[in-house]
């Protein structure tokens, strides 16, 4: 893909700036990394010593290194048995941050009208906290199975199926769609790693947010430099 410079920071392919944000209905984050600044998976490790262990399998998975999500995904899980709910409470209030610019970006989206959906291969514990903090519409991500208030080192099916990985993205996303009366091409989808490029490649606008060179190559936008408001630079309110 030719991917051509179009401020300091953004590169562009495929389209011609200045989009409208108004011709588009929904948006989809993922959130460790793109709406948060952390990947909550490796936090949670941290807190029981084996953050460099989990941090491995996590880039490996992102990188794309690692191809089957939903066993990399397994592995780390497994490793943060015995943690409990009120260690994962402090991961969240002491090292999970909003990414700078994620309200500014979600506010203008709800204000041209756009649904908002949080799509995350990372935990309900974390995404319902983000999108009741930033009233997101949406939400799906995976369930860490708890019982007398400590993990298993397991996840809990759910209605939909076991793991959110990146082709449960993509379907999350063109269901929703579905749902909404809308096309493909009226939905931006933005993320950092290889278990989004399924959803971006199924949506008009892929946003990638400073992102690993597999999911640069496939976005038609790359934040590579600043917040995620970034985007209003190029999808104008």
């Amino acid at each position: 893909m030719n991917k051509q410079e179009w401020a300091a920071g953004l590169e562009i392919n495929g389209i011609t700036p200045p989009l409208s944000l108004k011709d588009f209905r929904l948006i989809a984050f993922d959130m460790d990394s793109t709406l948060v600044t952390s990947e909550c998976v490796d936090e949670i490790a941290d807190v029981v010593g084996k953050k460099a262990e989990v941090a491995a399998i996590t880039e490996a998975a992102m990188q794309g290194v690692i191809t089957d999500y939903k066993e990399s995904l397994r592995q780390r899980v497994a490793l943060l048995k015995g943690v409990t709910l009120e260690q994962l409470e402090q991961v969240y209030a002491q090292r999970v941050a909003l990414t700078p610019g994620a309200q500014e970006l979600v506010q203008a989206c709800q204000q041209a009208g756009l649904k908002t959906l949080l799509v995350s291969g990372g935990f309900t514990f974390f995404t319902d906290r983000i999108k009741a903090r930033l009233g997101l519409d949406f939400s799906r991500s995976n369930w860490l199975e708890v019982e007398g208030g400590v993990l298993t080192g397991r996840m809990r099916d759910q209605s939909w199926g076991d793991i959110c990985d990146g082709e449960e993205k993509r379907r999350a996303v063109l269901d929703l769609a579905s749902l909404m009366g809308i096309a493909p091409e009226q939905v931006i989808a933005v993320g950092d790693g290889a278990n989004d490029i399924p959803m971006m490649q199924a949506v008009g606008l892929s946003v990638a947010f400073h992102a690993k060179p597999r999911v640069r190559s496939v976005a038609k936008v790359s934040i590579n430099q600043g917040g995620l408001d970034r985007l209003l630079e190029v999808v104008q309110p």
